[in-house]
């Protein structure tokens, strides 16, 4: 695209944000019109949040609704924040409880956690979509902006260290001042009321408080000039267009967000409110009093007025939080001892667990604890670490990676897809040379499974259920056992809900592989690259190897981390070997058409109902068909389980409980849907998924008798394991985007298990 298409694209983004400024009346007229443009703080937030929608998840087995406003669709989900949506979900349930004036008004929203659970992400959605959301036709905010010059014959309003040099100079309120505060408080009242009965919601509009003391000040003043001049319309004189204009502007950090980072320092003042400019005292002074004029509004609460105040790492600003204990619900604060500043404001604190301790420091003194009155205006939100593998795998590649893209996948196959893709990285050395490191399928699947299971309560398991189980039940909200599915709903958890509160976090994972890319590899070959490839053992043993160095960890955690290896390695390596046996079978695989057809020719069968021919006919389910396929692909059973082409009763019986019964699982999850046989993947049914490429070592033996695993590393020319392997490199590459030394090394190490107990 030229460079002149990028200014006219440009133009055009401003052109949709920014509106020509209002009159006062012409503002209300269009609140008559839309009522929701005048939420107040907390409503406009919730407006915020509900408007980008939501999506259904899975998070420790369970389906869920999360608001997508948390994945940061504006970036691309750059600052996304992922799991914790049942935290998210409570977060915005007390949002709509504080807005709808339901019982909360007095909380303080708190957001608690250990490093890198995503709170700091949390402080940058808001940002991010509460900027995107303002540039809406449904997100406009709007303030008001004044100009004095010309009444009473004195110079224009001043702020700043010049004073307005001419009439065209318009100053708009520091603190983002809602365009009705201006009315009177009995008009204002009434014209609220009649907002709300427009409004169609459950959640009214309330604005309350007044003008802050700058707009007062401009107010005040060209009241006393016009009341001199005799004037009898008063208000009208002084919110004329030429005097008082509504205008809209984009949220941001400063304009309605304000946010008191960990390294802000100066007096509790000046970190909540401001501070008064000295040089602009002598210019304004007057009447014997300060001059609102003269202060500077940089404080949080003042930046964040009309929307939002973040307090981030709230144990470095613990002495503020007491000063903070009024304001949600007296909605004020001081400037000064004579000046008061009335505010609109959701006031949501970050804080890691030492804030805890530090609320805790008296509560041996029980009623007489000092803290008591905080800690009840405290709603405490604690996020955990992710205990479901895909989100840390998810996690973790945008860890090592500029990936942002939010995972939102249409099934478990597609998500299981990603979960075990390999990962290329490029790397430069000390000599400024750049090599590509690749990290092998199922190496960021490991690695996330190991941090995930030190996550995990490991007191709670049924004696059937092993930690990577309940990963995997967390993760999918099932599993199978053979021909069996278990559902999570079908396994009791009776642990003391500490899933997620400890664990391994992302950025230790993150920094081990870190560590590994840049370190040099035994490994040799003499064509392969092996050199270049972390495999998932060299990602998982580095995580377990380096835990006591860590100074994250106590001894006793290290030492709990230690033992939980064993049984995520026993999973990569059944994965791996999956993937072997699906590569080295490819062509003995039944195609998913001809599963398919045998479902629902069953189905029909045992419905009693015809299927549709290929010429739109409807004939009875092909008997021979499904007894075909049941002796060929199936397995299960010959020719003595029929007579003729009719089952006998073991096998309308494995119809009945194998494949029906899993359909019918289906539908009742559906169940608000229409049902379509075709509706079903077939891999949902457990007896079925075996046929469409899960093979055992049985099945290799059974095909290539003269197969020998012993002869892998190097199989002799011309012999059937060398023409095996060969094949089966190939479609590694294939099927699941190895490359030729990945899949070498990964075949290799799974060949030196089988080979063992092959004879």
């Amino acid at each position: 695209m030229p460079g002149d298409s990028y200014i006219d694209a440009a133009d055009r983004a401003l052109s949709d944000t920014y509106q020509e400024p209002l009159e006062l009346e012409a503002y209300v007229d269009v609140l008559f019109e839309e009522p929701h443009l005048a939420a107040h703080a907390s409503k406009y937030l919730l407006d915020a949040i509900e408007h980008a929608g939501t999506r259904t998840v899975i998070e420790e087995g369970e389906e869920k609704q999360r608001y997508r406003f948390f994945d940061d669709p504006w970036n691309d989900g750059e600052h996304a924040i992922l799991g914790n949506t049942e935290v998210l979900n409570r977060f915005v349930d007390d949002l709509r409880s504080i807005a709808a004036g339901r019982g909360k008004e007095e909380k303080i929203l708190w957001l608690d956690g250990p490093t890198a659970t995503g709170k700091s992400e949390l402080k940058r959605c808001f940002v991010n979509g509460l900027r995107e959301y303002s540039k809406t036709d449904q997100g406009r905010r709007y303030t008001l902006e004044w100009n004095i010059a010309g009444a009473g014959g004195q110079p224009g309003l001043t702020y700043g260290d010049e004073p307005s040099p001419d009439e065209d100079d318009w100053y708009e309120s520091p603190v983002q001042s809602h365009p009705l505060t201006v009315f009177p408080g009995d008009v204002r009242e009434e014209l609220v009321a009649e907002l709300n009965d427009r409004l169609d919601d459950h959640i009214p509009i309330r604005i309350e408080g007044d003008l802050d003391p700058f707009c007062r000040e401009a107010y005040d003043y060209l009241e006393e000039q016009y009341r001199r001049q005799g004037a009898e319309d008063l208000f009208s004189q002084v919110t004329a267009p030429a005097h008082l204009r509504v205008k809209n502007f984009v949220v941001d950090v400063g304009r309605g967000i304000g946010i008191l980072h960990s390294e802000d320092d100066g007096s509790p003042k000046e970190r909540l409110v401001g501070s008064w400019m000295a040089g602009m005292l002598r210019e304004l002074d007057s009447r014997g009093r300060k001059n609102p004029q003269a202060f500077s509004y940089d404080g949080v609460l003042s930046q964040g007025n009309g929307l939002v105040t973040i307090v981030e790492d709230a144990a470095q600003h613990a002495d503020l939080l007491q000063k903070l204990l009024n304001v949600p619900d007296e909605g004020r604060v001081k400037l000064d001892k004579g000046i008061g500043m009335d505010i609109d404001t959701q006031l949501i604190i970050i804080s890691n667990p030492d804030l805890e301790d530090q609320l805790n420091q008296h509560a041996e003194r029980e009623g007489s604890d000092p803290l008591k009155a905080l800690k009840r205006r405290l709603d405490r939100h604690e996020f955990t670490y992710l205990t479901n593998l895909s989100l840390e795998a998810e996690l973790l590649r945008r860890e090592l990676t500029d990936e942002t893209s939010v995972w939102d996948a249409n099934s478990w196959d597609q998500l299981e897809e990603w979960i075990r893709a390999p990962l290329t990285i490029d790397v430069r050395r000390g000599n400024d040379d750049v090599v590509s490191r690749e990290l092998a399928p199922h190496a960021v699947e490991g690695a996330a499974m190991y941090a995930v299971i030190t996550r995990l309560d490991a007191t709670d398991l049924p004696e059937d259920i092993s930690l990577v189980e309940k990963a995997l039940l967390f993760d999918r909200g099932y599993l199978r056992d053979g021909d069996e599915r278990v559902d999570i709903d079908d396994v009791d958890f009776e642990g003391d809900g500490t899933d997620g509160q400890h664990g391994i976090p992302v950025t230790y994972t993150r920094d081990i592989i870190a560590d590994l890319l840049h370190e040099e590899s035994e490994r040799f070959h003499e064509e392969l690259p092996v050199e270049g490839v972390l495999m998932p053992r060299d990602v998982i043993n580095a995580m377990a190897e380096r835990l006591s160095d860590a100074p994250v960890f106590s001894t006793a955690e290290a030492t709990d981390y230690e033992e939980r290896i064993a049984p995520v390695k026993n999973y990569i390596i059944s994965r791996q070997e999956e993937d072997v046996l699906d590569a080295m079978m490819r062509d003995k695989r039944v195609e998913e058409g001809t599963v398919e057809e045998y479902v629902e020719h069953v189905y029909a069968w045992s419905e009693g109902e015809r299927i549709e021919n290929e010429r739109g006919e409807r004939e009875e389910p092909d008997l021979l068909k499904m007894k075909v396929f049941e002796i060929e692909h199936l397995g299960r059973f010959d020719e003595d389980d029929y007579k003729g082409d009719k089952p006998h009763e073991e096998v309308r019986k494995f119809r009945n409980e194998k494949i029906i019964t899993a359909l019918n699982r289906h539908a009742w999850r559906h169940r608000d849907e229409e049902f379509q046989v075709s509706d079903v993947n077939p891999k949902e049914i457990p007896v079925i998924k075996s046929v469409l490429g899960t093979h055992d070592w049985d099945d290799v033996r059974r095909t290539f008798e003269d197969f020998d695993p012993y002869q892998w590393d190097n199989p002799p020319g011309g012999t059937e394991t060398a023409d095996i392997k060969a094949d089966t490199i190939g479609n590694m590459q294939e099927l699941f985007d190895y490359t030729e030394a990945s899949a070498e090394l990964t075949s290799r190490h799974v060949m030196s298990q089988v080979s063992y107990k092959w004879d």
